[in-house]
């Protein structure tokens, strides 16, 4: 398959059969391949430690291959058949990958964020009906064995641990049960492209468990087709800082290279959270010859801190998604490093991939590139709250983006939570956005994060662009702030680059005449140390919708009763937010009634207390 530099060149490729193009409709039968051809490239190299004198585990296709085998023999083994799944709370390591993989052959995985509370976790593994917990052992960097015990209490599975620094007394390893397996499949597997392999979590860190099931059809098609984006053969090397319950470090930066034979380079037990490993990051880059960069904005910003040290002349691109990339950002990594950065969208709902930027077309500021072959993206309206599913906007025209095609879930684990996203066969993704006449999907925010400002409708990320533009911000979040006469304004959470002396007032002063309409400029600006994250770098947003809110209730309380002491908390419930005021001192309820006055304007839930 040739690199892909325009949409002509995907539509040219239509021309032919799916499955003349992708033979191999399964994420085995594409690693097998790779096995068959390349029994001894290298799959991956696992850095222990962020030292780079410590030698490194190194894994070739021809052991992964024997790997995947033996773990499916040993699950199936354990009782798990096809409908039966094995959950894993384990970070991106070879034995990880073997559980990935193995697990789909003898019935279907589920990845977990280890960083999650016992009983969310716990939630999980109900609802997907884990038989079998594998999870990361006693070691010095990553505490996860704690939470894995603390699950087995609350849901009782077959409790298996990855041996890393000391083994668990009378309880039989992963290293062990593969031991005992022969290196041969001991079954025949159920390769049908339709089965459901995978339940991916998604959703945010709280609520209900919201598991995507994913086909082995799905999870091949984006593997498959990525790699003509990035430009890559087997020769790639890529660094793969992601976890594996999270589609990037899963297919978007993994599968995708399995695919191909390439390299992952996955840099100890913690990735990209190890601060010493991304302290001599280029140097890394420079010893095991990397040629792509995988990343997410913050990890692009991140990196800009850190010095080159190294002869990095072999670094292609650096790939980036999981948010919205500032063109700002974008350049400033480029002149700093010289290497092209191309953007990436994607959905846990079509397994991992949306679009990417072909590193052969330019980098075209906005844009998250061009939809991957025989699947369709279009913009189409939005009116009386609902997508206009038979209707397409314009060329540069916004609307909801929407999609379908090869990787598309057949929805979520729970039929019910379908609703607004699965809709009549296609995925309503929530984005807002458009295409332009080259066909590039163009990002510029969630539906669900437009703030509306009396009757006008403002878009977050056009107003972020105008701070990321100043010198002196190095991160920014726009979100809402409720308002009794507006309904909603717009608050910017900004972290300021080191040594940058400006205080709020005085940066809303320089960027306010650079936001792009009068409405959308900021109410406040707050300054932070630093933007909630979610596992992979993504700003989290709804930590901070919670925090205006409770900047704004505090002002109005304070404002009522400036000689008591105040203190609100808002929380979330299942998407709806809500706050708790309490007041200092001896309750008083004509204090109550005027603050429930100032309040009722304030689209938000409030309860008060005295104490």
């Amino acid at each position: 398959m040739q690199a892909f530099t325009t949409l002509a060149d995907i539509e040219a490729l239509e021309q032919r059969p799916l499955a003349e193009v992708a033979p191999h409709r399964t994420p085995y039968e594409l690693i097998r391949a790779t096995a068959a051809r390349f029994p001894e490239r290298e799959a991956f190299t696992f850095l222990p430690d962020a030292e780079l004198d410590t030698p490194p585990q190194r894994i070739t296709y021809r052991e992964l291959l024997a790997h995947i085998h033996r773990a499916a023999n040993a699950f199936r083994a354990l009782g798990v058949h096809e409908p039966d799944t094995v959950a894993m709370l384990a970070p991106n390591t070879p034995e990880a990958h073997a559980v990935l993989w193995g697990a789909q052959l003898a019935g279907r995985v589920c990845p977990i964020n280890f960083l999650l509370q016992p009983d969310h976790i716990a939630a999980l593994l109900q609802a997907s009906g884990a038989k079998v917990l594998v999870a990361l052992g006693p070691n010095a960097e990553l505490a996860v064995w704690p939470t894995a015990l603390a699950v087995q209490a609350l849901h009782a599975a077959v409790l298996v641990p990855i041996t890393m620094d000391e083994a668990v007394p009378g309880t039989p390893s992963l290293q062990d049960l593969l031991a005992a397996q022969p290196d041969t499949l001991t079954f025949v597997p159920d390769l049908n492209p339709d089965r459901a392999v995978a339940l991916f979590h998604t959703g945010g860190t709280t609520g209900a468990p919201k598991l995507a099931q994913h086909t082995a059809g799905n999870e091949a098609h984006t593997a498959w087709f990525a790699h003509a984006f990035y430009d890559m053969d087997e020769t790639a090397v890529e660094i793969n800082g992601f976890p594996l319950f999270h589609v990037a470090g899963a297919f978007v930066y993994g599968l995708a290279l399995l695919a191909i034979g390439a390299r992952q380079v996955l840099p100890t037990l913690s990735g990209m959270r190890n601060t010493g490993f991304v302290q001599r990051y280029w140097q890394f880059c420079e010893r095991e010859r990397v040629t792509h960069l995988a990343c997410v904005p913050t990890v692009l910003a991140s990196l800009l801190g850190v010095p080159v040290n190294a002869n990095i002349e072999g670094v292609r691109a650096a790939f980036t998604g999981g948010s919205p990339l500032p063109a700002e950002l974008a350049q400033r990594f480029e002149t700093a490093t010289g290497i092209p950065v191309r953007n990436i969208l994607g959905m846990t709902e079509c397994a991992g991939l949306v679009s990417i930027e072909p590193l052969l077309g330019p980098r075209t500021p906005g844009s998250a590139g061009l939809r991957l072959p025989y699947t369709e993206v279009h913009a189409v309206p939005w009116r009386d709250g609902e997508t206009q599913l038979d209707e397409r906007c314009a060329a540069g025209e916004t609307g909801v983006l929407v999609l379908r095609g090869p990787h598309m879930s057949p929805g979520y684990l729970d039929a019910k939570r379908n609703a607004g996203l699965f809709e009549h066969g296609w995925i309503v993704t929530g984005d807002l956005g458009h295409l332009d006449d080259a066909g590039r999907i163009h990002i510029t925010g969630r539906a669900k994060d437009v703030i509306i400002r009396g009757s006008h409708n403002i878009d977050p990320g056009l107003v972020e662009d105008a701070f990321m533009a100043h010198p002196a911000v190095l991160q920014c979040a726009v979100v809402a702030e409720p308002d009794a006469y507006a309904g909603e304004v717009p608050v910017a959470f900004v972290v300021l680059r080191p040594g940058a002396g400006l205080d709020a007032d005085a940066l809303l002063r320089e960027v306010a005449p650079q936001v792009y309409e009068r409405p959308a400029c900021p109410k406040r600006v707050v300054l932070v140390d630093a933007l909630p994250l979610t596992a992979i770098g993504k700003v989290f947003k709804p930590t901070l919708r919670l925090r205006a809110i409770e900047i704004r209730l505090n002002e109005i309380a304070q404002a009522l009763a400036p000689e008591r002491a105040v203190r609100v908390q808002a929380s979330d419930d299942g998407g709806r937010q809500r706050a708790l005021i309490t007041l200092g001192g001896v309750a008083d309820e004509d204090l109550s009634e005027q603050l429930r006055e100032a309040l009722a304007a304030i689209a938000v839930p409030v309860e008060i207390r005295f104490g």
